[in-house]
């Protein structure tokens, strides 16, 4: 397949490329097999599998991390999950607390450095299922995540390798970035959908809040957000030092299995900020940046035969490594 991204004619607007899959991919093809895990301290994630994961214990597999308030109904994962059974792979999309559709039990939830639920996930994995060729793709917050998991990780990951898009690895830029011109309409769509599924998890839970003065209608961006919820939860002083610690950019020097990053210039929610001194990578990075594409949308071919190149580069990146040799 072609490594280098071409969008489709007529739609390299960065909008387009950002909105497009979900007319291309609004349609799911196959509906996965369920699981809930769960978790040490209560809490459970949801699995999504491609197929039933007892009937594939020796097949590759591939885990998918999803984006802020994704989950498996996002273009991109079910779309990826499709190539993994094309491919004979075992693919699953582990469902952050909370986004599979029902809240979560605790108090936490989930941010772009909570790596903890994707560690004992992995672990639980590989001790469940056995060791066969593993690797992880993770989109947007989920990205950012997989690239904090890996650089404390380093060489004890059970992952072999990783794919990387569109991840916002600075996130006190990225959080600005969303809140100016054009991208304010990500923005809203985006706090949204953070207001309404903490108003769920409020109604199934009414106790669960620890703040007697919170209100949510009083929240006028992403960054009030995290800075009333996202980092007293999770034990951070306040936004500004949750995104310091939890962008990954200043960690990547530290990963060692082979990883490939994808960044598209044109990206509405990214800042300039995100690309990486390309000096500073060690070998086992592979940084591609294209000059469209948008937010996780790439769509090349024409729009008779539109294609996600995603779904064609990311497998094709991660072939060499899901060769199962039992």
């Amino acid at each position: 397949m072609d490594t280098q991204f071409q969008p489709m004619r007529g739609a390299a607007n960065p909008h387009l490329q950002t909105l497009l899959p979900r007319v291309i991919r609004r349609k799911v093809k196959q509906q996965p097999v369920w699981q809930r895990l769960e978790l040490p301290d209560g809490d459970f994630i949801d699995l999504a599998w491609s197929e039933a994961p007892e009937n594939a214990r020796n097949k590759p597999r591939l885990v998918l991390f999803h984006g802020l308030e994704g989950s498996f109904y996002s273009p991109y994962a079910h779309g990826l999950l499709d190539s993994c059974r094309q491919h004979h792979w075992l693919g699953v999309v582990m469902h952050f607390r909370g986004c599979s559709g029902e809240p979560n039990r605790r108090l936490r939830a989930y941010h772009s450095g909570e790596t903890n639920d994707a560690r004992f996930f992995l672990n639980w994995l590989t001790e469940n299922f056995g060791q066969v060729p593993t690797v992880a793709v993770g989109y947007s917050l989920g990205g950012n995540m997989l690239g904090c998991y890996l650089a404390e990780e380093g060489e004890n990951t059970a992952l072999q390798a990783a794919v990387i898009v569109s991840a916002p690895f600075m996130l006190d830029s990225c959080s600005r970035r969303l809140e100016q011109g054009i991208s304010r309409i990500y923005h809203r769509y985006l706090l949204n959908e953070l207001k309404q599924s903490t108003q769920r998890k409020l109604e199934r839970y009414p106790d669960i809040m620890p703040f007697t003065d919170f209100s949510l209608k009083n929240i006028r961006s992403i960054r009030e957000f995290d800075n009333q919820l996202t980092a007293p939860l999770h034990g951070f002083r306040d936004a500004e030092e949750y995104y310091r610690l939890c962008s990954a950019l200043p960690m990547l020097p530290k990963i060692r299995i082979p990883l490939l990053i994808i960044h598209a210039k044109d990206d509405p929610f990214m800042s300039a900020d995100v690309i990486p001194d390309l000096n500073k990578l060690p070998k086992n990075i592979e940084y591609q940046i294209t000059e469209h594409g948008g937010h996780v949308g790439f769509v090349s071919g024409t729009w008779q035969k539109p294609q996600l190149w995603l779904e064609q580069r990311i497998p094709a990146w991660f072939a060499p490594y899901l060769v199962n040799n039992n």
